[in-house]
């Protein structure tokens, strides 16, 4: 018995009529050819025109190098992802696009893909959201200058934060910050490492659980920039804009699809259902989030290095798996946009 198939999907040779259009394949042979040479069987496995299965290449859309707060290089991003046998990754470091350059250089002739990204950290009712864009002109002049009023605002809440943590008694400032982390875009992560290596605290983790936490005494939350931005920014340069790590601003389904709402209208294509901290339910909860409001899938590890031990590139704690057909997906929500 060979394989019918019908708008794209595998049916039931024995029981099914042979319809206009069927494709139908025995030991390898298609009889009749319709409109698509590969097609999905009922577990959205990808069958090639001899039935033969069709691997899906594995990616990252959420990823950070030394440019922010990573501890890879862009080049040893590319390197790492080829020893985790992705096809493709999006460097997204915090507020910045400096590393993309290197990046793209690294994979030049290299059977891996890198994607222009960044993630926006802003503010919206006192809570930081991030939002990840994708697949954008990163040499856009305007782009440019209007990222300067995001790294601006970052400093600023910055030099605040280390002016509380100060206060509290630390030996921090924002100049010793920048000497010891050069160029990089500094988060919270940098904080965190400072007062770990001066012998202030016991781990990172404690920095964030006692002091700069969203709850915490020292924590200020971004000003002025807010997520409808971030995304306005990314729809300007035919960009893809994604919710980043939904779960992690511990909202209610209502409250999600509030910030949602406002964000639809300046361009929203996606949010992060695929994540490395999330559980099972957590991931379909996204999911079925993501149907309803009318939102691309999208999935990345959030790779720190070693800055966020146990989470690695492209697997994120060991069990996740990002299929080449999320970007499709996520591109193709973007092209209906335009």
């Amino acid at each position: 018995m060979g394989i019918l198939i019908r708008g794209g999907r595998i049916v039931d040779a024995a029981t099914d009529t042979d319809k206009k259009g069927d494709v139908y394949l025995e030991d390898g042979v298609i009889t009749e050819i319709g409109e698509k040479l590969s097609v999905k069987d009922k577990n959205d496995r990808v069958i090639d025109a001899k039935g033969c299965l069709v691997m899906p290449g594995l990616i990252d859309l959420h990823v950070h190098s030394t440019f922010s707060d990573g501890t890879l290089t862009p080049t040893q991003l590319v390197e790492h992802a080829m020893e985790n046998h992705l096809t493709a990754f999006a460097l997204t470091d915090h507020d910045t696009v400096d590393g993309l350059g290197e990046a793209f250089q690294a994979a030049e002739d290299k059977p891996i893909k890198v994607i222009s990204g960044i993630e926006f950290s802003t503010e919206y009712n006192g809570q930081d959201i991030h939002i990840v864009g994708l697949d954008f002109d990163w040499h856009d002049t305007s782009f440019c200058q209007e990222l300067d009023h995001f790294r601006n605002a970052r400093f600023e809440r910055n030099r605040k934060m280390a002016e509380k943590l100060a206060d509290c008694g630390f030996p921090i400032t924002i100049e010793a910050l920048q000497e010891m982390f050069g160029d990089a875009v500094l988060t919270r992560a940098h904080f965190a490492r400072f007062l770990y290596e001066k012998g202030c605290i016991p781990s990172m983790n404690d920095a964030f659980f006692h002091y700069i936490g969203n709850d915490g005494p020292c924590f200020v939350p971004r000003e002025k920039v807010t997520p409808a931005m971030a995304v306005h920014l990314i729809h300007k340069l035919d960009g893809i804009a994604v919710l980043a790590h939904p779960m992690q601003y511990h909202l209610s389904d209502s409250q999600l699809k509030e910030l949602i709402r406002t964000l639809k209208p300046e361009g929203l294509n996606g949010i992060e259902a695929m994540y490395s901290r999330h559980s099972v339910s957590q991931e379909n909860r996204v999911r079925r989030l993501a149907q309803v409001m009318g939102l691309a899938v999208s999935g990345g590890s959030d790779f720190h290095g070693s800055n966020i031990p146990g989470i690695d590139l492209g697997v994120g704690r060991g069990n996740l798996r990002i299929p080449d057909t999320t970007f499709e997906n996520l591109r193709k929500h973007r092209d209906r946009q335009y």
